[in-house]
């Protein structure tokens, strides 16, 4: 049955090529309309473009014919000022895989588009955009183009693809080849939770060999070249965004492991290289329903305040899947997240138990923890 269904998968997959050609092997029926207007934005737009995940630009045109009123795919090219479209510095496929007629575009990805075309940091420049048609080969320029005039975020240019950081203030030292990676977040976004010694340097480089681009903080920014030091040595949580240049830091001061129903912390050492780890602990003390109701999450205190660490979505006894103890950090700090904690392993509630309790946030892996009774 299987060998039957292969064959006539192939069979199909054969008919239909046969069909998209006329008797000279050429692919017919493929051809589709110029776009013939464009509507937004607005031709000559001015627009500042903003560091915020959610800052969006609409693109929208007149939808294009097919030959075969099949589907028509659309991408958005921009090109310089003085471009013509025949090497576009980008491309960019429209909303639903380039099936729609419209694209929802982020400054982001717009602050990327506007350094390709040469516009410098924090500076305005004019760019064209266009839309090309087309059913996946062939694509035909619309017959209009516009213009939008941006100003770049405060971001580099040529944003690193991973980083590192390295120096005598971090817990892997100064030398280059032990330089811890740090997570990447999103393109261009990197974070870390890590020791730092004060008055010791440090900086940030995206290679651990040869002779890396090395970057230091400045202010509120990134800088190329140069060193850092924290006035403090501490456990730090470090963010930082190529794409606008810019960075936050908090220092942390506590976790705690936090049972929901008690409300009982309790507090992790920190171990190192981003994990906190608490061993041989022995819960008292706890009756009734501080007792027996299971759920727990962790909380998190900071120069910025306090947070809690709870799973992405999960309201179930542990499976045995690590994903079960996936975290992510939250601001609203609460007794009850139904659907955001995890259960106790026991069924015979937390007290005259003994624990060994992981919080990881090392960047080489997933942001996780483990709960386990001795």
């Amino acid at each position: 049955m299987k060998t039957i269904y292969t064959k006539l998968l192939i069979l199909s997959c054969l008919l239909g090529t046969w069909m998209a050609c006329n008797s000279d092997g050429e692919v017919r029926d493929l051809g589709v309309t110029p776009v013939k207007a464009l509507y937004e934005p607005t031709d000559g737009r001015t627009l500042a473009l903003q560091s915020s995940a959610s800052a969006m630009l609409y693109f929208e045109w007149e939808p294009a014919r097919a030959e075969d009123s099949g589907v028509v795919l659309y991408e958005i090219a921009f090109d310089k000022a003085d471009g013509n479209f025949s090497d576009p510095v980008a491309v960019i496929a429209a909303d639903n895989n380039g099936g729609s007629n419209h694209a929802t575009i982020t400054h982001k990805r717009l602050n990327q588009v506007a350094a390709l075309a040469g516009i410098e940091s924090a500076a305005q420049g004019t760019l064209k955009w266009t839309v090309f048609s087309s059913k996946g080969i062939n694509p035909v320029m619309a017959e209009q183009e516009r213009t939008i005039t941006l100003t770049r975020l405060a971001g580099f240019a040529n944003i690193p693809e991973q980083l590192f950081i390295t120096g005598a203030a971090t817990e892997a030292g100064s030398d280059l080849s032990k330089a811890i990676r740090m997570k990447r977040v999103n393109e261009g976004e990197y974070e870390i939770y890590t020791r730092l010694t004060e008055g010791q340097a440090f900086q940030f480089t995206n290679a651990s060999t040869g002779d890396p681009s090395r970057y230091s903080l400045s202010g509120e920014k990134i800088i190329e070249g140069g060193t850092s030091t924290v006035s403090k040595t501490g456990i730090y949580k470090y963010y930082l965004d190529f794409n606008i240049g810019a960075f936050t830091v908090k220092e942390v001061t506590k976790v705690n492991l936090f049972l929901c129903w008690s409300q009982r912390k309790i507090e992790l050492p920190y171990k190192g290289f981003g994990v906190w780890e608490l061993t041989n602990h022995t819960i008292t003390g706890l009756t009734g329903n501080d007792n027996n109701d299971d759920r727990y999450k962790f909380r998190m205190e900071s120069s910025a305040g306090e947070t809690e660490w709870r799973a992405p979505a999960n309201d179930s006894k542990p499976s045995g899947n690590e994903a079960y103890y996936y975290m992510v950090e939250k601001d609203n700090v609460q007794q009850w997240t139904d659907g955001q904690i995890w259960k106790s392993p026991s069924t015979t509630g937390w007290s005259d138990k003994t624990y060994d309790i992981l919080f990881s946030l090392n960047p080489q892996a997933s942001y996780t923890h483990n709960l386990t009774i001795k």
